[in-house]
């Protein structure tokens, strides 16, 4: 059985796993991403060392949020580490006698998805990760769609809303602005800062902290019967399925899987994302229709798809 270690850097943690052939995680380990990016590549190198030891690998694939370059060894930009042109792959591979693959997290999560999670019965997948903002991955015709420049799939800056919400990369209205987690917590915090009746119940999780209002507490609150933490998420879930409407008739996958942490809320999300999909696709009479779900991974998917993509298309 031919093994590979997955590597998820993130904003404040780098998980690393060793994974088989069939997607399963059989160890991990992880630490805290540093400040300093210029020691991200010793990290990587030390959490390889403990998963593998004597084992026989095939190689690393890591996911980081970012442009990755078509060479799958650079990432050419990183919202959330200091990294422009860093060539990764290169730096990973000066400490570690192995091949490295390097990809953007989102394709790595849908590449998880599509080999082991809710696209195995599918050869052509859209997942649409749905956290702090909205990542996606395409997986056409059995393989992971990279485009021309390797930095397809950016969902979450497709503009939706012509001079809506001010977006972090500079646009307004952008998809993400309206169908986040982002986007949940600010709705909800607005609610409370308005003094609105029906968000007694948010407000007392607030205790008069703001920023004690996250998107897992309104989740819980939601699946606790609240009545305006489900309107909120059911919000969400209508601006999701509008997106991937006008992503279906684009893309026309056969199976789009919704991910990240705020899918977390399963059915509360699922249910408007799947009515209001039904109402925006176009021509929805003349045409198959994709099935909507929920990704089957959950935040492991990432790291099972780059260990995988590590193994079946070696650097």
């Amino acid at each position: 059985m031919t093994r590979a270690v997955g590597v998820d850097i993130g904003g404040t943690k780098i998980a690393a796993g060793l994974v088989s052939e069939s997607g399963e995680i059989l160890d991990s380990a992880a630490e805290p991403t540093p400040d300093d990016s210029t020691k991200i590549p010793a990290i990587v190198a030390d959490l390889v060392g403990r998963l593998v030891g004597d084992e026989d690998v095939a190689g690393i694939g890591i996911g980081a949020a970012g442009f990755v370059g078509e060479d799958r060894a650079t990432v050419r930009f990183a919202p959330n580490i200091d990294w422009r042109e860093e060539p990764l792959a290169a730096h990973v591979r000066a400490l570690v006698d192995l091949p490295v693959v390097v990809e953007n997290d989102a394709n790595a999560a849908a590449w998880g998805e599509f080999r082991f999670g809710a696209g195995e019965d599918t050869d052509d997948l859209l997942l649409v990760t749905v956290g702090t903002g909205i990542g996606g991955g395409i997986v056409h015709q059995g393989q992971l769609f990279r485009g021309g420049f390797g930095v397809a799939a950016e969902i979450g800056h497709m503009r939706i809303v012509p001079d809506g919400i001010l977006c972090g990369c500079g646009q307004h209205g952008c998809f993400e602005q309206y169908a986040s987690g982002s986007a949940l917590v600010r709705d909800a915090r607005e609610r409370v800062s308005n003094g609105d009746d029906s968000a007694t119940a948010i407000a007392a999780l607030a205790d008069g902290d703001l920023s004690r209002i996250t998107g897992p507490a309104i989740t819980t609150l939601a699946q606790q019967g609240d009545p305006l933490a489900v309107e909120l998420l059911t919000d969400v879930g209508r601006w999701i399925g509008e997106g991937v409407a006008v992503l279906a008739t684009i893309l026309d996958p056969s199976v789009i899987a919704i991910g990240g942490g705020v899918a977390a809320a399963g059915d509360l999300l699922l249910d408007p994302v799947i009515e209001a999909f039904a109402i925006h696709l176009p021509a929805r009479a003349h045409r198959p229709e994709a099935a909507l779900r929920l990704a089957a991974l959950g935040n492991q998917a990432g790291l099972i798809g780059a260990a995988d993509l590590a193994r079946v298309e070696p650097a």
